[in-house]
């Protein structure tokens, strides 16, 4: 598969990327633990912020930043096309782990959490990126 991508030029921090998985997957056990709808609206809140590029806003990026900076890691690039794809799936699932946790549906729920945490904790402990996999091949069966 493809490790740049054509359409961006953008690239970003992957160790940043990892400290906000990360707590990601903090607040997916929380909300898992307790069932609180709160903590599927501060993952909602999160990306949504992100998703439209106002990382000043989030608390996550912030912490992953001050973690970057204070264990003085080398930034490590890669390309950002990948990662904001996972970013909106990460979205898309926050907004629906919010509304079934409002509605109470919470075993498909925590199903679904299930789900997302593994996806956290892949990219936070082996930096795989199941997101940015499902993007390469959308890339591979466009063409």
């Amino acid at each position: 598969m493809f490790k740049s991508c054509p359409i961006s030029s953008r690239r970003i921090d992957s160790h940043i990327v990892r400290f906000i998985s990360a707590q990601v997957s903090l607040v997916i056990v929380l909300l898992i633990t307790t069932k609180l709808p709160i903590f599927a609206i501060i993952l909602l809140y999160d990306f949504m912020i992100r998703a439209f590029r106002k990382q000043h806003l989030s608390l996550f990026f912030i912490v992953g930043r001050f973690g970057v900076h204070k264990l003085h890691l080398k930034a490590n690039l890669c390309d950002e096309a990948p990662k904001r794809f996972a970013l909106f799936m990460g979205l898309s699932i926050s907004f629906t782990l919010s509304i079934l946790y409002i509605s109470n549906y919470i075993e498909f729920a925590t199903i679904l959490a299930g789900i997302f945490l593994i996806c956290a904790l892949l990219e936070t402990l082996f930096d795989f990126c199941l997101g940015c996999k499902i993007y390469q091949l959308t890339k591979i069966f466009r063409r």
